[in-house]
């Protein structure tokens, strides 16, 4: 609609524009015409030469195939190269003009059956569709000699070419703003279906979100604006669907682990309970599975709720200045009695002290998750060395056992929550699968990163990135 308004405007414009440069080129050499002749005839009509005024005339008029009319002051007509007037005063606003002091002056007149209708606008006859009709030029010079006025020269030309012409015009102009109409309306047609179907195809695919459906991807085409929405949906439904599968992995992980100790104690129980005559020394002995099993399943619920906690943000970050490398001795230290247990060697070294700005309670869970980790998967007599540097502006603590090792296709998922490379393993030296998970979350929160270098039979190596204090 714009389009085609703005191209009817500037087609108007143009018409406008052509008639008035026609119009006033027209005027212009008729004018001229008509005022050369009044000088030329105004001696003889100062003579009275009537048959040598009528003979020029006559010839004048042949020339510029137009009509002339010789007129004295009161209007009467004197000669008139048609021979239809001779006599007659006529009363056209033309000849008043000229009679009444201008020099020269011109109008157009729509003649119909040998007789003249009312003065109209210029672009009135652009309107006229009646057959038998003609548009005329009539333009009057004063007949002036030795000062003296004499008389009217009318001068009636047919400018009818000239309104054909611009009739033609109009027609083409309009022909041609239908043509754009249309072109217009069938290109927006079809840039519309082109847009408003990946726009439908969107709004299918959020619907089908909406109950419940994150399988759904929209197809991509092109490198638009669309296209890149596209994308973005589809890895927003991906993730939603990945986030909804863990989510469901997580309540069942969550669930076996917890019925696990709760299966384990209700069958020491009842063994407790059927067993009148059991030994005093068996009964502590399941008393203290019991108790074990109640430890375990009280460290799966905390560790569950810290994940929780991170994961809805309601866990606020306590940041203090702290060293990481005293932070690093502390969980050394508390895990040295684990250490001399399996009679393992628990190395330390330190290149830097690493100031952080962090919360301490989180940066040593992590620690001593990696450093337990290490240990428990670490075989009796080993060794596990922890060292701790500088990178640029980034605190690196790297935890290195001598354990079995993590295969490759198993790396990618280790930091996943209840993942377990080997479960009967991890139950065995009491894991639940969440420790780094953990880890991973209280890094990820501090702007760092932790990774896993590992090879089968040759031990695991984590790294620990953390951001320095500013």
């Amino acid at each position: 609609m714009i389009l085609g308004v703005a191209f009817y405007v500037i087609a108007t414009s143009l018409i406008n524009l052509v008639g008035d440069y026609l119009f006033q080129t027209k005027v212009n050499a008729e004018t001229a015409t008509v005022r050369e002749m009044a000088t030329r005839f105004a001696q003889q009509f100062a003579r009275g030469d009537a048959e040598l005024l009528y003979e020029d005339a006559l010839a004048a008029g042949r020339s510029l195939e137009g009509r002339l009319l010789i007129l004295d002051m009161d209007g009467k007509v004197q000669i008139d190269t048609f021979s239809q007037y001779n006599g007659w005063r006529l009363g056209h606003p033309e000849v008043i003009s000229v009679l009444s002091g201008q020099e020269y002056d011109y109008g157009f007149h729509l003649q119909s059956g040998g007789q003249t209708s009312e003065t109209r606008a210029l672009f009135d006859f652009l309107r006229n569709t009646q057959t038998g009709q003609q548009w005329v030029g009539y333009f009057t010079a004063a007949l002036i000699s030795n000062n003296s006025r004499l008389g009217v020269v009318l001068y009636s030309v047919s400018v009818q070419d000239m309104v054909d012409n611009l009739r033609a015009m109009q027609d083409r102009m309009l022909l041609y703003f239908f043509a754009v109409a249309l072109a217009v309306l069938v290109t927006t047609l079809v840039f519309s279906r082109i847009i408003t179907n990946p726009i439908a195809a969107l709004t299918e695919g959020i619907k089908r979100m909406g109950r419940g459906d994150l399988s759904g991807r929209v197809e991509v085409h092109g490198i638009d604006e669309m296209a890149r929405l596209a994308e973005t949906f589809n890895q927003m439904s991906e993730k939603l669907e990945h986030l909804d599968a863990s989510r469901n992995e997580f309540v069942s992980n969550a669930s076996h682990e917890l019925k696990t100790p709760l299966a384990t104690m209700k069958i020491l129980l009842e063994s407790m309970l059927y067993q009148d005559d059991m030994p005093a020394e068996l009964r502590k002995e399941f008393l203290g599975d019991i108790n074990k099993e109640l430890d375990r399943l009280s460290q799966i619920v905390t560790d569950l709720l810290t994940l929780v906690q991170s994961d809805t943000h309601e866990y606020k970050l306590s940041r203090k200045n702290v060293l990481l490398r005293d932070l690093v001795d502390e969980t050394l230290h508390r895990l040295e009695p684990l250490a001399q247990e399996r009679e393992q060697r628990l190395e330390f070294s330190a290149e830097s002290e690493c100031p952080l700005f962090a919360d301490p309670v989180k940066i040593e869970q992590a620690i001593y998750n990696l450093v337990e980790n290490a240990l428990k998967y670490s075989p009796a007599g080993g060794q596990v060395q922890v060292r701790l540097w500088q990178e640029g502006k980034t605190a690196v603590l790297e935890v290195t056992d001598c354990g079995p090792g993590i295969p490759k296709k198993d790396q990618p998922h280790i930091f996943d929550r209840f993942y377990r490379v080997d479960k009967a393993r991890s139950r065995a030296t009491g894991g639940n699968g969440l420790g780094l998970s953990i880890v991973h979350q209280a890094v990820v929160m501090h702007e760092g990163s932790v990774s896993v270098r590992s090879e089968e039979g040759h031990g695991s190596t984590f790294r620990m990135e953390l951001p320095l204090a500013e």
